[in-house]
């Protein structure tokens, strides 16, 4: 099993009081690759954290679908060694029909070739939305695969994927080498959070209110979600620890699911 990395979104209030702190913090855990978010205007401050740290990252994400300047995302990335940059999401009420599929898919593949200009992929993170939201009773998410070039990135954030109603290990595998990254995590699969659906003119951003409406992820093999057959089903895909809420100390919830992945990755 290759080393998992972490997304560090899960440590964001950390991040907030202090960078380098919380990436340290990480590095302890036995980290040695993270998934960076946020970094475009502070990209001078996360490439010293990390090489304090000795941390590298493969992956990170920032809004790009929707920015008018991809160009200075690019550059952020190639700037702390990131090879694939993934745009993190597009809200629920943009993903309702098989045209809003297609435009977001013709999006990416543009930005995909823009990325490949300097030597950077580009991919997309799902929620729940794109498998709740369905067109002639198909998930909207494989509308949007459908058009996608091959040289797009997928990385699967398989605790949504199964919230939104995916099977996920049947759906990693119908993926095939496109899917090059997996967000990790676990817990309960049903109950208010299946209907947190944000839309673009919510009063909070969609991180914020997923965050918001659960707050009790659990740890990976402590929740609903098949961790294992997920695992077995993708084993080249990087793995990628991440929690949008946790009730306890979130450095130890990461620790906790670094260390189930260690045991049960094999």
């Amino acid at each position: 099993m290759s080393q998992p990395s972490v997304q560090l979104y899960s440590i964001r209030n950390a991040i907030d009081e202090d960078l380098q702190r919380a990436v340290a913090r990480i590095a302890d855990i036995g980290f040695t690759l993270v998934e960076p978010y946020g970094f475009v205007d502070r990209v001078d401050e996360f490439e010293r954290a990390f090489a304090d740290a000795g941390v590298s990252a493969p992956s990170g994400h920032a809004p790009v679908i929707d920015s008018a300047e991809p160009e200075r995302a690019f550059a952020a990335a190639a700037q702390l060694g990131i090879t694939t940059l993934i745009d993190p999401y597009i809200p629920s009420d943009r993903w309702q029909s098989a045209d809003d599929a297609h435009r977001i898919a013709d999006r990416v593949n543009e930005l995909a070739t823009q990325a490949a200009t300097i030597g950077l992929s580009f991919g997309y993170h799902n929620h729940q939305w794109e498998f709740a939201n369905t067109v002639g009773g198909r998930a909207i998410y494989e509308l949007f695969v459908d058009r996608l070039e091959p040289d797009v990135v997928l990385e699967l954030d398989t605790f949504w994927s199964t919230v939104g109603g995916a099977d996920t290990p049947a759906l990693i595998s119908s993926l095939g080498d496109r899917l090059r990254f997996m967000h990790v995590k676990d817990g309960h699969t049903t109950g208010d959070i299946a209907t947190a659906l944000p839309s673009s003119e919510s009063a909070l951003s969609v991180p914020e209110a997923l965050a918001a409406a659960y707050k009790n992820q659990k740890p990976a093999g402590q929740g609903d979600v098949d961790v294992r057959a997920i695992l077995a089903a993708a084993p080249n895909a990087l793995r990628v620890v991440e929690f949008d809420g946790y009730a306890g100390d979130v450095f130890d919830g990461i620790a906790q699911s670094f260390a189930w992945l260690q045991e049960n990755d094999k």
